[in-house]
């Protein structure tokens, strides 16, 4: 059974939302990384938190697009992806559980922390998108012929 697949090219307006979401979440997040008042190891951790949250969504997302689209993608690959995010998202609840921060403060990160997430999600999504209505290759699925 073949799949015929149809990319419809995003609006204007969600690849605009999709970028102030991961703008605004990461800058919100590291806005209040920089003006709290905890030692610099802790701040550390969040950032680092941050850097590999918005990495292992975002190869996750190109994971699953690509083996939608038939490109070969290993198992190993694909579960470290979810590994990756799950682990990211259970060390911030860990950290945040654990700290010395008013409930406030922690829903605070949070939730710019996943809005950051869904952003680079989106964002990612629409740069494979856009690239399939210009001329810009994505990735081949078979070799081509010269000739």
């Amino acid at each position: 059974m073949n799949k015929q697949i149809q990319i419809q090219q995003p609006t204007a307006a969600f690849v605009g939302a999709s970028w102030v979401a991961l703008l605004l979440g990461a800058a919100v997040y590291l806005l209040g990384l920089w003006n709290a008042g905890m030692a610099l190891n802790e701040k550390g951790y969040y950032f680092t938190l941050l850097m590999y949250g918005l990495f292992s969504a975002v190869s996750l997302q190109k994971s699953v697009r690509d083996r939608l689209e038939g490109i070969p993608v290993t198992g190993m690959y694909f579960a470290l992806c979810w590994v990756s995010l799950v682990v990211a998202v259970l060390l911030l609840a860990v950290g945040l559980w654990n700290a010395t921060l008013a409930s406030s403060e922690k829903g605070f990160y949070a939730m710019a922390f996943l809005l950051s997430l869904f952003g680079g999600v989106a964002v990612q999504k629409n740069v494979r998108d856009l690239a399939q209505f210009k001329d810009e290759p994505v990735a081949e699925t078979e070799p081509r012929a010269e000739g």
